[in-house]
């Protein structure tokens, strides 16, 4: 069961990895929250549809604070990076998340910080690291920058996803976090970007794959992924994600794939079987360091 846990949420990274491709390939220049808004707002009153319930109490401030950290300020930064870097580029930039999720999980969840965890997050993060190298172009600071604090973004969300379990099913859970992360993207767009222009037929089929695949369903696998899997197992298949973006730059846009970025994909699938082994460690492997919740 577990081996099909693994492979369900490895899906949605994958299909993460193509959001460079479109952005860059399908949707206008310039707008990067309003294609952000556009993703998250349709998704989530789809799935409201399908999973007609709101939140009560103390789950609308979180569905809030979830909806922005996993959609408004992730995604805000993520297209910010996908329009100023290559799409390989800009998918490896994430690679710090599993161990930001890593020191985050120990500080929020009281979980002890496992070795083989850490070990992980830093053979992914030298493996894409020699994917960005054997790409071989120039690297724009505000791209870096956007891809960091989304990185930090994600892994906030993820965490906070596993320590609030949520009392509704995952088909709302998702809804309601994709609706309020999309609102707030709305709010932000208006405020910081023009009037979007005429769409043409291109772009309104990158909007819906976006929407569709690359929000609803994958969202729905990752959350549930979440909710089965250690969160630093879970993030470190978001290497998927880089890996992903390089093959479909090579196979669809005819970048080079050097001898350099092969072995930054072997070290990748490395990082990733290594994450996974991290999280069935047992007690006597734990580093010392555990970072107990303060309440």
């Amino acid at each position: 069961m577990r081996h099909l846990d693994i492979a369900l949420t490895a899906i949605a990274p994958l299909v993460w990895g193509s959001t460079y491709f479109v952005t860059t390939e399908f949707l206008p220049s310039g707008y990067p929250v309003t294609m952000a808004a556009l993703r998250a707002l349709p998704a989530g009153l789809l799935l409201l549809v399908m999973a007609p319930r709101l939140p009560k109490g103390i789950w609308w401030l979180r569905i809030f604070v979830l909806g922005a950290l996993n959609f408004t300020l992730f995604w805000a930064f993520l297209f910010i990076a996908a329009y100023r870097l290559p799409g390989g580029v800009a998918a490896t930039v994430g690679a710090i998340q599993p161990l930001i999720v890593v020191f985050l999980a120990a500080l929020l969840l009281g979980t002890a910080i496992r070795a083989s965890a850490v070990m992980a997050a830093l053979i992914g993060i030298f493996g894409v690291g020699l994917l960005v190298l054997g790409s071989g172009i120039r690297l724009d600071p505000i791209g870096l920058i956007a891809g960091v604090c989304g990185a930090a973004s994600m892994a906030a969300g993820t965490v906070l996803t596993r320590k609030w379990q949520p009392p509704v099913p995952l088909l709302t859970f998702t809804a309601w976090q994709l609706t309020a992360g999309g609102l707030l993207l709305v709010l932000l767009a208006v405020f910081i970007e023009p009037p979007l222009p005429t769409l043409d037929a291109r772009n309104l089929s990158g909007i819906l794959y976006l929407a569709l695949i690359g929000a609803a369903l994958t969202y729905i696998l990752w959350f549930r992924g979440i909710s089965r899997i250690e969160p630093g197992a879970v993030s470190a298949l978001g290497f998927l994600s880089p890996l992903a973006a390089v093959l479909i730059g090579w196979a669809l846009l005819g970048q080079a794939l050097t001898q350099m970025q092969i072995a930054g994909a072997a070290l990748v699938f490395a990082a990733i079987w290594v994450g996974q082994r991290a999280a069935r460690t047992r007690p006597s492997e734990l580093l010392k360091i555990s970072i107990r919740h303060p309440l």
